[in-house]
């Protein structure tokens, strides 16, 4: 069955947890109708007492806040009739960084019933044998089936970035698909459009070209052995889509070397009777060569689509954030930090 609107059911509530991101920001106020939890707050509220003085309830917060890294994982807990899925959206680079911050947001790992990989790049593939060994010895001691680990079969050995000065910038080696299923992962490949989470989820495929900017990721190259070639389009790269009964359909888009407007058109081809929600995620606009796509891409966020929130993190820069605040702000911005969380529920 290709998956559409009518396969995706339209959610009570989505909660999205940001385990791994590029920024910490616990203290910023959060405008007035953002769904967004700062992260002292939900941590605060876990946390009990550890003293009273004069009448007040003290915590102690700030040493269970998250550590930033380059990267990106997040996890998305669907509700629907009663019945919760949650998904692993990526798991950024360094075991250690996901595994202390899933600790201090009291992520209970047996409840993560699927993994899905955005796209070959270390910075969001790197942790997977660590991550998903640490999922299936939770979700085995509570008697649950291992969690599927959703992959695209075009899995490069290696990739990295040309500069401008000819020297090759490269990403540590991808971790080996039967090193992720040795960790006790139930590993599929998917190219095309599904459906994932019990069908709560969509998954796109190859994301299609459209608009003219959205040139893909300037200098980037793959390897595949010994065989180094160019490789701006980065086909590979899939985003996640859920329907919030009455919100809309919110966009998860790891880097948007596709760009996240062609991402979002792809969301409303398969949505094409709903407003778009919520656009999270990297929107990769950062560095000389992709920041004059900034103000094409803000205009065409606000007039294609007008999105209730925007929540642009990892790879989008503060350039193309400043830009954003300005034209989604107050009301509709709250970036992605780590440790923040979201709550869109059904209107």
């Amino acid at each position: 069955m290709r998956p559409s609107a009518n396969s995706v059911p339209d959610l009570d509530a989505l909660e999205v947890l940001v385990l791994v991101d590029n920024e910490t920001d616990t203290l910023s106020s959060i405008d007035e109708g953002v769904p967004q939890i700062p992260e002292m707050v939900h941590v605060a509220a876990r946390r009990p007492p550890s003293r009273r003085a004069n009448g007040h309830q003290c915590k102690l917060v700030p040493d269970q806040l998250c550590c930033a890294c380059h990267g990106l994982s997040v996890l998305l807990t669907a509700r629907h009739q009663g019945r919760e899925r949650t998904v692993l959206f990526d798991v950024g680079p360094e075991a250690g960084v996901w595994r202390d911050n899933a600790r201090r947001l009291d992520v209970d790992l047996s409840r993560i019933e699927c993994v899905f990989l955005s796209h070959w790049h270390f910075d969001h593939s790197g942790a997977l044998p660590e991550v998903v060994a640490d999922i299936a010895a939770a979700r085995a001691a509570a008697g649950l089936a291992p969690p599927r680990v959703d992959l695209h079969p075009d899995r490069p050995d290696q990739r990295g970035i040309l500069l401008p000065s000819d020297e090759m910038f490269l990403l540590p080696p991808e971790p080996a698909v039967e090193e992720i299923a040795r960790a006790g992962g139930d590993v599929v490949t998917h190219d095309e459009a599904h459906v994932l989470g019990d069908g709560h989820f969509f998954a796109s495929g190859a994301i299609p070209r459209v608009t003219g900017y959205e040139a893909g990721l300037v200098g980037h190259h793959s390897f595949h052995g010994d065989t180094c070639e160019a490789d701006p389009l980065i086909m590979d790269e899939r985003f996640l889509a859920a329907h919030v009964r009455g919100r809309g359909v919110s966009v998860f888009s790891a880097c948007s070397h596709a760009g996240i407007v062609n991402a979002c058109l792809a969301a409303r081809q398969q949505f094409p009777d709903l407003p778009v929600d919520a656009v999270m995620g990297g929107y990769h606009l950062a560095g000389k060569p992709m920041e004059p796509r900034i103000e094409p891409t803000v205009n065409d966020l606000e007039t294609r689509f007008g999105p209730r929130l925007v929540a642009p993190g990892h790879c989008t820069g503060w350039r193309a954030k400043a830009r954003l605040a300005e034209a989604f702000a107050p009301g509709r911005y709250g970036p992605s930090v780590v440790g923040t969380m979201y709550r869109l529920t059904a209107e």
